[in-house]
């Protein structure tokens, strides 16, 4: 046997005569794979659950893999889920790192500021303390100090409404004394009534604006009225029926103008609801429902604890009606009230549409100064009536099934039309009133055109002094 002949994928040779021809196999480099820290904790979970072996068996990769991602459990945890490596050069001083983190905890459980310039001095300072040489604690080693122990420069945030420490026994309480009437009284959806006062102003623009990247400043049109407050009441039943709205301008004496009908239009110095007009929403609203004029059917109507509605005057006004009053408990009103879930944010929305629509039409007037004038009173009260027809009737209803005021045949049919309903026993997780029924919230196109934005998730901080002198006018 000898070589006849070599290429670079083939060795022919030679024996007795005949010519074979033999293939040598060439070896690929194995490509190695880089698993990002999602994928790793989901490998170190199966592991806990099913083992090493199986856990890599399943994802396909190598069971010492695993076994060194389990010993990087706490890091992997405290890093971004898209990490794929740890590099970097560690940390010189270690313990200098740790007792400085310490003293930016100890400062932050204060509620005391922390800046990067006095973590500087603070960490010249301890390595001071610990004989530390040539340290210099400069801007870049902040950063990687930060960036090491999970640190960034936060915004100040506002507070968040504290929920009381008895919030699961209100909310129990409440729907127990709620579905114990209703089942009592026989009471239908028709007369579940729920009411609440929607602080507004006369300027309603986003807070978002499309716009080239690179700008320093961003402006918005409005009018210039954003603190001219007034106040609109809004009513719905539980069946989906919306009562009649009414506003409460913030005026002394009635502006001289034609309003549209189906509206109450009333005047207070501050703008707000007090017990006067209290007793005539009563008359001029919540009588219009369906057999609400005689008082025939006994009703429930939900209210919260503002002061002018726990008069009692205002409650004896309220039981002439054949009305029970069943009033919210303090700091639950974003779990059962229903027009606090999900309607005032769709009625918002559509308010919203006409005041942009107004705004972009030539249908304005300007000042001898040049300052453009607000909107009149009727020009509102048409927008309000036109943003509460366009609330749909399925996000009334939903509303009132989350607030646990409402319940499905399915659940009427298992308890017997009687008992509590469990949906309001617990407070719910914020997404949930957003994305439990999309019915609820949903929009038409053009809500969804103008509105495609976060920005009417904020809540409107005005009329603080309600609470002080909310009685004054009356």
């Amino acid at each position: 046997m000898k070589l006849f002949r070599q290429t670079n994928s083939h060795l022919i040779l030679q024996i007795s005569g005949f010519a074979l021809r033999a293939r040598t196999v060439v070896m690929e480099k194995a490509r190695r794979n880089a698993y990002d820290a999602a994928f790793k904790l989901k490998a170190i979970r199966l592991a806990i659950k099913e083992g090493n072996r199986a856990a890599a068996q399943t994802l396909g990769v190598n069971e010492s893999m695993v076994r060194r991602w389990r010993g990087q459990r706490e890091e992997l945890t405290r890093c971004k889920k898209r990490t794929k490596a740890f590099r970097g050069n560690k940390s010189r001083w270690p313990e200098l790192e740790n007792v400085l983190e310490d003293w930016v905890n100890t400062q932050r459980a204060r509620g005391r500021s922390v800046s990067t310039v006095q973590i500087r001095l603070k960490a010249k300072t301890i390595a001071t303390e610990k004989n530390i040489e040539h340290f210099r604690g400069g801007p870049s080693w902040c950063f990687r100090f930060m960036q090491r122990k999970g640190l960034f420069v936060r915004e100040r945030t506002t507070p968040r409404q504290q929920l009381p420490p008895d919030l699961k026994d209100k909310i129990a309480n409440f729907s127990e004394f709620t579905h114990r009437n209703i089942a009592e009284n026989s009471i239908g959806p028709d007369d579940v009534i729920n009411m609440d006062e929607v602080p507004l102003t006369f300027n309603l623009p986003l807070t978002r604006t499309v716009l080239q990247k690179g700008e320093s400043s961003v402006t918005l049109k409005t009018t210039g009225h954003e603190r001219t407050h007034f106040t609109c009441v809004l009513s719905c039943t539980a069946s989906g029926l919306k009562l009649p709205p009414m506003v409460i301008f913030k005026r002394v004496t009635m502006p001289k103008e034609k309003f549209p009908k189906g509206i109450a239009v009333k005047v207070n110095k501050k703008g707000w609801m007090i017990e006067r007009l209290m007793k005539k929403w009563l008359n001029e609203c919540y009588g219009k429902r369906p057999g609400g004029f005689r008082h025939r059917k006994r009703a429930l109507l939900v209210l919260d604890s503002t002061r002018a509605h726990m008069t009692d005057s205002v409650k004896a006004a309220i039981k002439m009606t054949n009305t029970i009053p069943a009033v919210i408990p303090e700091g639950t009103r974003k779990y059962l009230q229903p027009l606090d879930i999900s309607v005032n944010r769709a009625f918002k929305l559509a308010l919203r549409v006409q005041w942009e629509a107004w705004m972009t039409s030539s249908k304005k007037s300007f000042a001898e100064t040049g300052r453009m004038r607000r909107a009149t009173f009727s020009q509102v009260c048409q927008w309000i009536l036109t943003a509460w027809s366009n609330v749909k009737e399925s996000t009334i209803t939903d509303a009132f099934q989350k607030a646990g005021l409402l319940r499905d045949e399915e659940e009427e049919e298992e308890d017997g039309g009687g008992g509590e309903s469990s949906r309001a026993d617990s407070p719910r997780e914020e997404s949930d009133t957003e994305s439990t029924n999309k019915r609820g919230t949903e929009c038409n196109e053009a809500l969804l055109r103008l509105f495609n934005s976060d920005t009417e998730e904020e809540d409107f901080n005005g009329f603080s002094a309600q609470e002080d002198d909310g009685d004054s006018d009356q």
